[in-house]
């Protein structure tokens, strides 16, 4: 089977990373974590986009519901960890990117960009972005759409990658960008977003047909699976392993806020407590 694009995307990108790290100044085990997050979030991708799995996911939902949890839960939250943005432009001409920086900056063509950009920058907009990709491109009639053209199928896994990126950059600082929410309000960001893949994981599971035509008509399934058999497995996966990343992000900001100090807003007040409290004496 051919390597598809999906593939050579993730090479060039995966390239461009290494050559920004050849002159990197940051300690070196810090880069080295950085990078096996950074090679982990690719190697996710390939996984859900290229053969084998992505053949698969055309027979079976439950090849399909995998392709989505490693776009949406796995390669963003490690690519965010990585904090790859600095690195990735590093390798590309000065003179190249002072161009593009100054464009995106100040150009009226990109004003609406920018909007956008400081609008899910923000947590709530990045939380509803995230939700709605994972809702609406499991309604039916868009669902069977992905599977019979080609282009649409191309957007809805774009449209998971991106909003995965935007929504866990509120619960992972990735240099320069820093999380605002503090970690408490991190859990709770995290938690909602966790019940809503838990409504779809039972909408899916416990419907008494299946939904979706385009695999209900398949004459067979891989392992002679029926169609309502192979959709409750693919609620199963969104259920079960779809739940760890947010199971481990929410217990490391559990701890990080029940630390004394360890959530930002918490140090921030008690830093201004300190400075009125020295400032009076």
């Amino acid at each position: 089977m051919p390597l598809q694009a999906p593939f050579f995307l993730v090479l060039g990108t995966g390239l461009l990373y290494w050559l920004g790290g050849r002159r990197s100044s940051g300690h070196r085990e810090d880069e080295w974590l950085r990078s096996a997050a950074f090679y982990a979030g690719l190697l996710s991708i390939i996984v859900a986009l290229d053969w084998p799995l992505d053949d698969l996911a055309d027979k079976l939902f439950l090849a399909h519901m995998t392709q989505h949890l490693l776009l949406l839960m796995v390669a963003p939250p490690l690519i965010v960890l990585s904090a790859p943005w600095l690195r990735l432009w590093r390798p590309l001409p000065l003179g190249f990117r002072r161009t593009v920086a100054k464009s995106v900056a100040r150009g009226g063509w990109a004003a609406p960009l920018r909007a956008l950009g400081r609008l899910l920058s923000r947590p709530v907009p990045a939380w509803i972005a995230f939700n709605v990709a994972l809702v609406a491109w499991h309604v039916p009639a868009l669902y069977d759409l992905t599977l019979s053209n080609e282009a649409v199928h191309d957007l809805e896994h774009a449209t998971f990658l991106v909003t995965g990126v935007l929504f866990w950059l509120q619960v992972i600082d990735s240099k320069p960008v820093h999380a605002r929410l503090g970690y408490g309000a991190r859990a709770v960001y995290l938690t909602a977003a966790l019940l809503v893949s838990w409504v779809l994981a039972l909408v899916l599971a416990f419907a008494s047909s299946p939904l979706y035509d385009a695999y209900a008509e398949l004459a067979h399934r891989p392992g002679g699976l029926s169609a309502i058999a192979d959709q409750q497995l693919a609620a199963g996966m969104m259920w079960v392993p779809g739940s760890i990343p947010f199971t481990i992000a929410i217990v490391w900001a559990l701890y990080r806020w029940l630390e004394p100090t360890g959530d930002p807003s918490v140090a921030a007040r008690c830093n201004g407590h300190r400075l009125r409290h020295a400032g009076s004496q």
